[in-house]
């Protein structure tokens, strides 16, 4: 039975040694969309204890030309699409943000950070909101593939868009910032790949931004993995519970790669802890091989910040400053 296993150097190997003798659970692959996690259920759940919080709406800017429901990849008969939001009369290439939507690997959609996409545009980013299969539809590390060749397919449409392909930054809220820092630091691994979309280009990045996303399934600090209530996001997403097959939770953790390739990390934390486990393991490997990161936590927010006011625009500022620092005279 091939597993996914960590070696020392943090690198990935296949293997066909049976390491667990539980059978991958494929329940939670069902086909059915899971909508439990919308912007406006978030709201309701966090304005308990936040009233002061609102939603963050789109808005209009006659400056901005989105384009929506691009197919960036096509698998077998399934179309995976994004969203363009990018500024007119660009002369010059511009600065590539690609944001991924939380969810817990399982729910959400790539609406839920249009603000955010509109905001930026509007400062001179070219935006990207890629949809990705969710657990309910395939497993780990499908959602990695998929992100991957949207990574590719912008750089591959790059002219079209005026993106400056040496600064592509990889961003995402929660289960998309696992995802962002996983890509960030993984980038053109053979393993998490994929095939098929947007093939021979390369799938490195310039920048992550984190929010709230998890580095480490397996740190101290996670509270990820609990199924002793019901069945958590993460063992959905890799078919098997952490007890199960650690060494394949620890496989798919962004702590696992860190290192000398890394590119400049910006994290934007809420308060609730558990939500950045393995941050500062992280931060220490950045520093140890003098790799530039900054962080950013809003105290009392709660984990959906994001898309809440009055976290958006100082959120928005501090992506914008990082991204400014990250690249002047590149």
């Amino acid at each position: 039975m091939k597993q996914l296993l960590k070696t020392s150097a943090a690198t990935l190997l296949l293997t066909t040694t049976a390491v667990v003798s539980f059978a991958q659970s494929l329940k939670g692959v069902n086909g059915i969309r899971d909508t439990s996690y919308t912007n406006y259920s978030a709201y309701k759940h966090s304005l308990k204890g936040n009233p002061e919080i609102s939603l963050v709406p789109e808005f209009d800017d006659k400056n901005i030309q989105t384009t929506k429901d691009i197919t960036y990849c096509t698998i077998g008969k399934r179309k995976l699409a994004l969203d363009a939001f990018v500024p007119k009369d660009t002369k010059t290439n511009r600065i590539a943000f690609i944001m991924i939507h939380g969810g817990g690997w399982r729910s959400g959609n790539r609406t839920q950070h249009y603000p955010l996409a509109q905001a930026l545009a509007a400062k001179g980013y070219v935006c990207f909101t890629p949809e990705y299969r969710l657990s309910t539809e395939a497993l780990f590390p499908a959602a990695v593939y998929d992100l991957k060749a949207a990574i590719r397919w912008v750089k591959t449409n790059a002219a079209k868009y005026k993106v400056d392909t040496s600064k592509i930054v990889i961003a995402g809220f929660s289960a998309g910032g696992e995802l962002a820092a996983f890509l960030g630091t993984t980038g053109n691994m053979p393993l998490f790949e994929g095939a098929g979309c947007n093939d021979g280009i390369n799938s490195s990045v310039n920048a992550i931004v984190d929010m709230d996303g998890t580095l480490s399934f397996t740190h101290p600090e996670t509270g990820e993995g609990d199924d002793s209530k019901s069945t958590s996001a993460g063992t959905y997403w890799f078919g098997y519970s952490k007890k199960e097959n650690t060494g394949l939770w620890n496989a798919a953790s962004p702590l696992s790669y860190v290192g000398t390739r890394t590119p400049p990390t910006l994290f934007l934390n809420s308060s609730v802890d558990r939500m950045h486990a393995g941050r500062n393991d992280f931060i220490k490997v950045l520093n140890d091989n003098g790799i530039y990161s900054e962080v950013h936590t809003f105290d009392n927010a709660p984990h959906s910040f994001p898309i809440f006011n009055p976290w958006f625009t100082p959120m928005v500022n501090y992506i914008d400053g990082f991204l400014q620092k990250v690249f002047t005279n590149k």
